[in-house]
C-alpha cells in the first residue's frame, strides 16, 4: 500500500544576518551552507554560547530579584542538558573526553556568566523580547529574518538592540564586521516598527566589553541598499552555481576546506537553486 503523500508548506527563501556574512566572506562557503546544506561537526565554544544564551534567556523569565549571579550559574548544568535533548548533534561533545573535561567545560560556561554581571545588572529592567524572530519584506521581494537575543525598549519609547558574545571581543579593525548583523537587525526593526533603534549593543563576556553603536536612518537606509546588492549577487550565482571561494585567513577553520577548489577539493555536484530557506541556525547566532 503506497504511503499517503504530505505536503509541507515551503518557506519562502529568505536572507539572514550569517548567510550573508558567508556570502560576504566566500560564495562558496554560503552554496555549501544554505544551498548543498552539507553538515558541520560544532565545536565547544559553539555549544557552550548556546548554553550561555539559554541560561541567559532563562535568567530574564525569573522575577527581578532572583536574577543574580549564583542562580544563573545554578541554570548552567539544566540548560544543557535540555540542549543536549534539544540538539541531539551536541549529544557526543564529550563521548570521547578525558574525566573532568565536560565539568570543566561547564564551569567555563558559568564563568561567561559572571562576565555577564560585570557588564550589567539584570534586576534593574526586564527586555521588552528575548530570542525575537524578526521578518520583513523588502520593497525588491527580498525577505529578511533573523533571530534577535534581546530587544530593550525604554519608557520614553528608544529601542535597544542587545547581542550576547562569547567569543573574544573584535579589534577596531573588525568593527564593521561584527556590527553587520546588528544593522541588519536595526534595519527590520525600524522597517516593523517605524523606529530607529537607538543603541545596538554587542556584550562580549569573555572580556567584559561592549561594542556600542548608534545608527542614523540614512545608514540604515545605505544599508538595506547593500542587503539588496547581495542577495542580486546570490541570485546570478544560483542560476549557474558560480559560487567561487574566496581565500583568507579564515580557510584553516572551514569544516569544506577539503571540498574547495581553491586547495584542490572538488565540490559535490551543484543541485541547483533549492530556494533555500537561509534562517540563522542556533550556532550562527552564538558567534
Amino acid at each position: 500500500m503506497a504511503l499517503p503523500i504530505i505536503e509541507r508548506p515551503v518557506r519562502r527563501p529568505a536572507l539572514s544576518p550569517s548567510r550573508a556574512g558567508d556570502f560576504k566572506q566566500c560564495p562558496l562557503l554560503y552554496r555549501f551552507r544554505a544551498v548543498d546544506r552539507l553538515p558541520e561537526k560544532p565545536t565547544r565554544a559553539q555549544v557552550r554560547g548556546t548554553v550561555v544564551h539559554a541560561v541567559l534567556e532563562d535568567l530574564f523569565a525569573l522575577p527581578k530579584d532572583e536574577r543574580v549571579p549564583e542562580t544563573a550559574r545554578a541554570l548552567v548544568k539544566p540548560a544543557w542538558d535540555r540542549v543536549r535533548v534539544e540538539r541531539p548533534e551536541f549529544a557526543g561533545l564529550f563521548v570521547d573526553a578525558e574525566d573532568g573535561e565536560e565539568g570543566a567545560w561547564l564551569a567555563s560556561a558559568e564563568g561567561l556568566l559572571d562576565g555577564y554581571f560585570g557588564l550589567e545588572d539584570p534586576r534593574r529592567f526586564d527586555p521588552d523580547a528575548r530570542e525575537l524572530l524578526v521578518e520583513w519584506e523588502m520593497p525588491s521581494g527580498v525577505l529578511l529574518r533573523g533571530y534577535v537575543d534581546r530587544v530593550d525598549v525604554a519608557p520614553t519609547g528608544e529601542i535597544r538592540v542587545v547581542d550576547y558574545k562569547t567569543g573574544a571581543a573584535p579589534r577596531e579593525v573588525n568593527e564593521a564586521k561584527a556590527l553587520f548583523q546588528m544593522k541588519f537587525y536595526a534595519l527590520v526593526l525600524w522597517r516593523l516598527r517605524g523606529v530607529v533603534p537607538r543603541q545596538l549593543r554587542l556584550m562580549y563576556l569573555a572580556d567584559r566589553q561592549d561594542l556600542v553603536y548608534a545608527p542614523d536612518e540614512g545608514e540604515l537606509a545605505r544599508f538595506e541598499r547593500t542587503l539588496e546588492a547581495i542577495w542580486d549577487a546570490i541570485l546570478r550565482a544560483a542560476k549557474t552555481g558560480d559560487f567561487r571561494p574566496n581565500p583568507g585567513r579564515l580557510c584553516g577553520y572551514c569544516d569544506h576546506k577539503a571540498l574547495c577548489p581553491a586547495f584542490d577539493g572538488t565540490p559535490p555536484p551543484y543541485p541547483g537553486w533549492p530556494e533555500p530557506d537561509d534562517a540563522e541556525s542556533v550556532l550562527d547566532r552564538t558567534d
